[in-house]
């Protein structure tokens, strides 16, 4: 019971492998860019309760694995992290500019139960091998 969220009224675990890309997979995540957007979605974590299971920022694609009470749905989720994201690297790294939108309007999302969290967890860390 430990991994789950308990409230009055609920008892639920609800893990969201989130996926996403910027604006034609363009590999701009790197060095400060990278290290920024990891800062922003800790800080957005934080501030919305979420538990942050593993982020991998690669180049051209990030991987965020959270835990997340009932009342957000995944796509309020990703909404928010997403623009976030967009207004502060953009206003903090003009050449981010030179893309029409810093993301695809597309992304991926999956749920997982206890069993597969530890596989998609693995998964995630094993990006940077690639």
């Amino acid at each position: 019971m430990d991994n789950y969220r308990v409230n009055s009224h609920s008892v639920t675990l609800l893990n969201y492998h989130f996926v996403w890309c910027p604006k034609r997979r363009k590999p701009v995540l790197k060095g400060e860019i990278k290290n920024r957007a990891q800062s922003i979605i800790f800080d957005l974590c934080k501030e919305n309760q979420w538990q942050l299971i593993a982020l991998e920022i690669m180049p051209d694609h990030i991987h965020l694995f959270i835990e997340a009470k009932p009342t957000y749905a995944p796509s309020v989720i990703i909404k928010r992290i997403k623009g976030r994201l967009s207004h502060h690297l953009r206003r903090e790294f003009p050449e981010l500019l030179k893309l029409p939108t810093l993301w695809t309007p597309s992304y991926f999302c999956a749920t997982t139960g206890a069993a597969s969290t530890e596989t998609i967890k693995k998964y995630i860390e094993n990006q940077k091998n690639k």
